[in-house]
């Protein structure tokens, strides 16, 4: 009998309604590191696991926005000091992934947390700079405020494996949506693990949900689905006209990807209404 042990190798799952399953179909695949060795199995996501999770993202989602916006700050808070908590591992996992020296990773890692913060602080301030008062004639108050379209399908971006997709995800969800991110293809890990920090981070199971697998197969089922309110196509590629045409049929807001980097108030902007009240004037 040998002594030699057996190490544990861990097989990504995917993340639907706060708990981590298999896909469906049973597929994994693997996925190498930045110099073309073996990294990891991961989950294979199906269809059915799409819509699973498109189903999940709908229920949570008005949960998600009934609660105070400095909740969900808090909410999203916690998700910065896991992610701090976790940052050697988050580092391993972006070196590998993204061929980095050390120290570039490590950059890497404190920008997206620096970034989970940024998005934490504006859940109170949505409303003050995307709204307020409009000026009319009449005797009347007339007000706009910004509500969240609803369930938004992110095509994450495939080479920046962490601190793109955290711009991607974050940004949908502060504003009070819930999402549905197909994560980079060929470097999952990263934002998988983040993923796993949403289970100890007050997060509604449902409001952040992840699948992996082969991009060219599973994001015609996000944009084509009638549940489905907006569609980052940020991570897309070559498929990004053909998919914001299918996601034209259901009436999706569209966010394509930018020519240049301003993924700020830009994102924030992308997946809110504006509802107007009109209320009268008291004598």
């Amino acid at each position: 009998m040998s002594k030699k042990r057996l190490e544990v190798r861990k097989t990504y799952k995917l993340l639907i309604n706060g708990a981590f399953p298999r896909s469906e179909s049973g597929r994994t695949y693997e996925v190498k590191t930045a110099k073309g060795a073996y990294w990891a199995n991961i989950a294979q996501g199906s269809k059915k696991d799409v819509r699973e999770a498109v189903y999940a993202a709908r229920v949570a989602q008005p949960k998600w926005w009934a609660a105070s916006a400095y909740n969900r700050g808090q909410v999203i808070y916690r998700l910065a000091e896991m992610a701090e908590s976790r940052r050697d591992e988050l580092t391993e996992h972006v070196q590998v992934a993204e061929g980095l020296k050390t120290k570039e990773a490590q950059a890497v890692v404190a920008r997206s947390i620096d970034r989970i913060v940024w998005y934490a602080g504006w859940t109170d301030k949505i409303t003050q700079v995307f709204g307020g008062a409009n000026p009319v004639a009449g005797p009347f108050f007339n007000f706009s405020m910004p509500v969240p379209s609803g369930v938004i399908a992110v095509i994450a971006p495939q080479d920046s494996s962490l601190e793109g997709f955290v711009d991607a995800v974050l940004a949908p969800v502060t504003v009070g949506n819930s999402v549905v991110v197909l994560a980079s293809e060929r470097r999952p890990t990263p934002a998988l693990l983040l993923g796993e920090m949403t289970a100890t981070s007050d997060f509604p199971g449902g409001v952040f949900n992840i699948v992996t697998g082969i991009t060219s197969e599973l994001a015609s089922t996000l944009a084509t689905h009638e549940d489905v309110d907006g569609l980052d196509l940020e991570g897309a590629g070559a498929q990004a006209g053909e998919l914001a045409v299918a996601g034209a049929a259901t009436i999706k807001r569209v966010l394509r990807p930018a020519a240049s980097d301003d993924s700020s108030l830009r994102r924030l902007r992308a997946f809110v209404e504006t509802s107007t009240v009109w209320h009268t004037v008291g004598q």
